[in-house]
């Protein structure tokens, strides 16, 4: 299979956020392809130390590749939930900077054995993690019709959750992502809503739910902020507003205790891509960074 060419998204916003430092340490939680993270090897001479986490393999083969085997760089397959752990063990805490950005990668979505996309059809899978037992087979053919309403709405936030619960529960058993998307456009109309394939939200949130990314992204920032050393920078960015407010929330949260407050806020304006860079990378369109810094 062809490799789909990364595009980092805000790639210079995510420097300016970090304040890279030729004699830093810092963590990319999400390498994915790499990136971002060759952006920040990049930033100054000599290059700064850096870990890449990703529970993707194959992430983690092509990022190898793409930073071209620098004994500055750190990859580890692990779930950021560990990352205080992970950081501790390579010996990157404290960490000068950390970084999430929580979209998901180009050549998963098009990959259609990876099961996430709703144009390429394949098997119903959705795992980051292809070690996991659970797959979005077991949500979709498996999960009560009020459960799985639950989850759509809860994540995917569509008001027509139950409708298409209903829908996909009378047409079960499911096989392919082909056949969940048709299922969703005929319970909601053929017409798009919202400007986006029907089936978008009902995706987005049976991914979610897959992968238990609420959970893992609120355990992940509280990681981040611990190992960060005084004057450390943590970055953030979301695709969606879910995303988003769990992050907005998590940031206002622990900046605003007057005493015992652990980090503050850089920009309290969310920073967006630029027209030019949504002109040249659409896929960046729907991003929102936050940065905070550790007092």
């Amino acid at each position: 299979m062809t490799e789909v060419q990364h595009t980092p998204v805000m790639a210079v916003e995510v420097l300016e956020g970090l304040k890279i430092s030729s004699n830093g340490r810092y963590i990319d939680c999400t390498v994915g392809d790499g990136g971002h993270a060759k952006e920040v090897l990049g930033a100054s001479t000599p290059a700064p130390r850096l870990l890449g986490i990703d529970l993707d393999e194959e992430a983690l083969r092509v990022a190898s590749s793409r930073l071209g085997g620098s004994n500055r760089v750190v990859l580890c397959r692990s779930n950021f939930t560990g990352l205080a752990e992970v950081a501790s063990s390579r010996g990157f805490s404290p960490a000068d900077g950390v970084l999430f950005d929580l979209g998901v990668s180009s050549r998963i979505l098009e990959n259609p054995l990876r099961g996430f996309s709703f144009s390429n059809s394949g098997p119903l899978d959705m795992r980051f993690d292809q070690e996991q037992p659970l797959t979005a087979n077991d949500i979709v053919n498996h999960v009560n019709e009020s459960e799985l309403a639950n989850v759509i709405y809860e994540f995917g936030e569509d008001r027509m959750s139950r409708r298409i619960a209903r829908a996909i529960v009378s047409r079960r058993p499911l096989q392919t992502t082909g056949q969940l998307a048709t299922v969703v456009r005929s319970a909601l109309g053929s017409k798009p809503t919202w400007g986006i394939h029907p089936a978008t939200r009902t995706f987005q949130a049976i991914r979610i739910a897959v992968n238990r990314e609420i959970d893992n992204i609120r355990s992940g920032l509280e990681s981040a902020i611990r190992i960060l050393r005084p004057g450390g920078r943590l970055v953030v960015i979301s695709y969606h507003s879910i995303e988003d407010r769990l992050v907005k929330r998590k940031f206002l949260a622990e900046s605003s205790i007057s005493e015992t407050a652990e980090i503050k806020l850089v920009n309290r304006k969310v920073i967006k891509p630029s027209r030019e860079e949504v002109l040249l990378n659409p896929r960046s369109r729907s991003a929102k960074m936050r940065v905070v810094e550790r007092i």
